[in-house]
């Protein structure tokens, strides 16, 4: 069961390529903050412009930058089956502890399709596969009957719901039982979603700020909602920050201002605006993060 801030790893970039100095920078920091796991490669780690190459490679670079101190879920997802099946061999060669597969985009698959599609995936590759539901980008949104019928499939552990929806954790736990492991996609309700039943986050937040993030979930787990609650209102602000403009293009100005990697980007996003910028660096002072 993955619980607690999991991070949705940006990937660092300088001069066009990746930068590995930074990205090993940032795993030992989030180690050392306190980070209960990791995903490389998923849609703030700006998969959809990176090549097979350079999406496989901070699969590998991550997980040797870990070395088992935290879990390693690696992003498979992609809209062809294929592609994804291949990004999921590739994680399960290098190590990786589970992969996240997001709904295919674009494609609007049905019901009977997003089904075919993660069962594909699941029989082609022996590793714990969590579903990635984000309707906001996929444009799909898969049903809680249809994510109970691949919940029956030994290695479908859970989902990362991006879905907004309070009531969904709820319903799921109830169709999928409360072995399913729960995982919000989004830091503003991410207490509520603990509260509806969820075990953690997958979180844009945790880049900036990982120990707050952690020690939020801790409060949580250990009984103390108080605190929890403390934690999550010193964050709203940067929750929201956060998400000005497109993420990650945000979170990456919040992480070049404590000077952990450039803010750079890729096209066909751009870094935030001057206004947004220092919207961000409001909610970095209101959270204790910079001066």
């Amino acid at each position: 069961m993955f619980r607690g801030s999991i991070v949705a790893l940006v990937t660092p970039f300088r001069n066009g390529a990746i930068d590995e100095g930074a990205l090993q920078s940032l795993v030992d920091w989030h180690v050392e903050q306190g980070t209960h796991g990791i995903v490389p490669v998923g849609t703030t780690g700006e998969s959809p412009t990176l090549s097979h190459a350079e999406h496989e490679r901070v699969v590998e670079v991550v997980i040797e930058a870990v070395a088992r101190r935290l879990p390693v879920i690696a992003g498979a997802g992609s809209n062809s089956t294929a592609e994804a099946i291949g990004l999921a061999r590739h994680a399960k060669q290098a190590g990786a502890d589970a992969i996240l597969v997001v709904t295919p985009y674009y494609n609007k698959p049905t019901q009977a399709g997003l089904y075919a599609h993660f069962r594909a995936i699941h029989d082609a590759v022996d590793l714990p596969l969590v579903i990635y539901n984000i309707p906001g980008r996929s444009v799909v949104d898969m049903t809680v009957e249809t994510m109970a019928e691949l919940a029956r499939l030994e290695n479908v552990v859970g989902v990362k719901d991006a879905t907004c929806d309070l009531v969904r954790p709820l319903l799921t736990a109830q169709a999928c039982g409360d072995g399913f492991c729960q995982l919000s996609g989004e830091d503003g309700t991410a207490l509520a979603f603990l509260a509806s039943g969820g075990h953690g986050c997958i979180s844009v937040t945790a880049n900036a700020a990982p120990r707050l993030c952690a020690e939020m979930h801790e409060a949580w787990q250990r009984g103390d909602p108080i605190e929890a609650l403390a934690i999550q209102r010193r964050l709203t602000p940067l929750n929201k920050a956060l998400f000005v403009e497109t993420s990650p293009a945000p979170v990456k100005y919040a992480l070049a201002r404590l000077g952990k990697c450039s803010a750079a980007v890729r096209l066909p996003l751009v870094e935030p605006r001057e206004s947004s910028k220092q919207a961000v660096e409001a909610a970095m002072v209101s959270a204790g993060l910079i001066n």
